[in-house]
This record gives C-alpha cells, structure tokens and sequence, in this order.
C-alpha cells in the first residue's frame, strides 16, 4: 500500500494536467473497490451518498460519522481520497481547521469546505468570515506532513443565490485564502464554466449530477475544468437499480432484473479475498 504522503503527491499532481480527470464518488468499500478496478485515478466522498448509506438526509451526518465513512473508503483501495466535508461541521474557523486535521487522520489527502451555513434563513456565509474559514483550513492543511490538497466551494447557484460574479468574487477570495482547488456547484452552462475558469489561476472542480447541467469530459476540459467529480450521481443510479428491482418484486411478482444483475462471481472478484 501507499503511504498517505506518496498518495498526496499522486492527488496534487492529477490537477497539474494537462487535461481534465474524473474523480467518482463511492459510496462504500465495496463500490471504492469496484471502481479502482475500473481504472479511476482517485476517488472522493458524498455527503449525500454517505448520508443515505446512514439513512440520513444531506447535512444530517456528524463529523464522527463522515470521517469513519471516508476512512473505509481510504482503507479499501490504494487511491488517493478527498472526502465532502460540507461545511466543516461547525460555522467557527477553527471549526473548519480542526476538521481539516482530524480528515488528515483518517487517511485523507484532501477535503472541501464549503461556505453554505445549513440554516435556511441564512443559507450563505458572508464571503469575509467564509474566507476566513479556508484561511483557517489552509492554514491547517500546510501544518500536516504531506500536501493536502483542499477544495473550497462557493455555494450560491445551489442555495439560492445564482449570481455568476458573486461567485466568482468568492472563488477569488478562497483562491488567494490558500485553497488548492475551487468549486461551484450547479453552473447553469459551458459558458458559465468558461468564465468562472478564466477567472482563477487555480484548478476548478466540476460537479456532474444534474440533469441538463452536467457536460461531456471533452466539453468540459474545453472550457478549463481540471476535476469532474460526480456527487451522488452514482450512488442514485445503483439506488434506482434497487428501487426497480424491488417493486418488480413487491408489485409484479417476477423477477426480470436478474437478466441485468452481475452475477456473484463477477461481483466476488472486485473484493479482496
């Protein structure tokens, strides 16, 4: 196995380019293994995905909780794993910065932190004191052994707030705070992508999973994104899988899904013996 620091280097460089790379979201251990064995290059949490895992709605997981799921994840493949840390599990700087150093612990080479608060009357941060959350994270990450790659995420088109250039202000701000890598999720187009890029000097992140808002890789290097990652994408299709096969059950009595379900040997040589 990789140590945590030959990991890093591997993630840190995966940004360098030249072209864009996806990084998908398993959902477990076994998933992890399933899509190493694809040949993906790193791999990264959901909050979303680890929420349903729990029987938990997004932003209902605790710390505790994320860092022990992101930690099977890490434990199950030798890929580097960023992990969703959401908002940092509490709205303080030193928050976000303790956050960043226990997902150290937990074998993690990187981590996002978010500037959405999870109270509905106020659903962002103002972008001062949301800075000075990825100033407190960075400054976390730069005191671990080994580069830490941390992402920020300017929240607005998915809270409510669909300003083009307030995001990119925020991005900005994060940019020169320390953040390695940024991310808005829920661009409504190309030509949005393209403009938020040629903005930063530091690699953008590309959310995949929404209907009539997600591109194809080529569109999207085209445009300058150096990371697609896919959220909950892939955990909502193997759940439609499910949910489709269990009411052909429940209400049909037959059991047709079979035809299209890996049989035990091909899903026995994903895992470990």
């Amino acid at each position: 196995m990789s140590t945590q620091i030959e990991k890093a280097t591997r993630f840190r460089a995966l940004h360098d380019g030249p072209g864009a790379f996806v990084i998908p979201n398993p959902w477990d251990a076994g998933s992890a293994r399933i899509l190493a064995a694809l040949g993906f290059q790193a791999l990264a949490t959901s909050s979303g995905a680890s929420a349903g895992v729990l029987g938990k709605r997004d932003g209902k997981v605790t710390r505790d909780e994320a860092l022990a799921h992101a930690h099977a994840i890490v434990a199950a493949t030798d890929l580097p794993v960023s992990a969703d840390l959401e908002k940092g599990f509490g709205d303080e700087p030193s928050d976000a910065a303790e956050t960043i150093r226990l997902a150290a612990e937990a074998g993690l080479v990187g981590g996002s932190i978010e500037d959405a608060t999870g109270n509905r009357d106020r659903p962002l941060y103002d972008v001062g004191h949301a800075t000075e959350r990825v100033a407190a994270a960075a400054q976390a990450a730069r005191a671990l052994a080994f580069p830490f790659t941390l992402t920020a995420r300017a929240e607005n088109f998915l809270r409510g707030n669909p300003d083009l250039d307030d995001t990119i202000r925020r991005l900005q701000a994060y940019e020169k705070a320390g953040a390695d890598v940024l991310f808005a999720p829920g661009l409504p187009d190309l030509a949005a992508v393209r403009t938020v890029c040629a903005a930063l000097s530091k690699p953008f992140n590309f959310m995949v999973g929404i209907k009539g808002k997600s591109f194809t890789v080529a569109e999207l290097e085209a445009a300058g994104v150096r990371r697609i990652s896919l959220a909950t994408s892939l955990y909502r299709a193997a759940m439609r899988g499910l949910l489709d096969a269990a009411r052909e059950v429940n209400d049909g009595g037959t059991f047709g899904y079979l035809d299209h379900a890996l049989s035990t040997p091909e899903l026995s040589g994903f895992m470990r013996e």
